[in-house]
């Protein structure tokens, strides 16, 4: 209890600080994606999180409006808008997910949330994942993020579901600004 206290406690106070700070930012973000695009500058999608309990995730837009096909992004995918493309490769398109943070959903470190229709596939072992909030960065993405298969990234999420430890968090915390700046491992 203790531990899910104080990761909550810097899970909010971090969620409020760059929430007030980057609201500007949020600001800018916003025209961008309607000025390149019409509609929505907010996408909102069901998301599987801690004991498969559905909630929508937020994100900046970076398709253009009501484009169907695939659930995943190829590279150089044609629905990916410009300012969209640039958004993923910053990972800038996250940003609101901040809100899902401040609202208990997410956590800054674990596991990335999947759509329903890819839980459905696990396995029972796979489940494990869900034992512990989904975040916006996490040991998978460290590892490789984009560049590994779903297979991988459940592999590397079940170890950080079992290893979860201060320790843990903060290594993925100090790994994560360095492969933001680089762009590595994103479609």
């Amino acid at each position: 209890m203790k531990r899910y206290f104080s990761k909550r406690f810097f899970d909010v106070f971090f969620a409020l600080f760059f929430l007030f700070f980057l609201s500007p930012l949020f600001l800018v973000i916003a025209l961008l994606v309607r000025s390149n695009s019409p509609g929505k500058a907010l996408f909102f999608q069901e998301r599987v999180g801690k004991g498969r309990k559905i909630f929508t995730i937020y994100k900046f837009r970076t398709m253009g409006q009501g484009t169907g096909g695939p659930v995943l992004t190829e590279k150089n995918d044609p629905r990916v808008t410009s300012v969209g493309r640039i958004l993923r490769r910053t990972s800038l398109d996250e940003l609101p997910q901040l809100l899902n943070i401040l609202k208990g959903e997410m956590s800054f470190i674990g596991p990335r949330p999947e759509v329903p229709s890819i839980v459905e596939t696990y396995s029972a072992e796979q489940y494990g994942v869900l034992e512990v909030l989904p975040g916006l960065t996490g040991w998978s993405q460290v590892h490789g993020r984009d560049d590994l298969d779903i297979s991988t990234k459940l592999g590397y999420d079940l170890e950080y579901a079992r290893r979860v430890s201060l320790l843990l968090d903060l290594e993925i915390l100090l790994r994560t600004p360095s492969l933001l700046i680089s762009g590595r491992g994103i479609k």
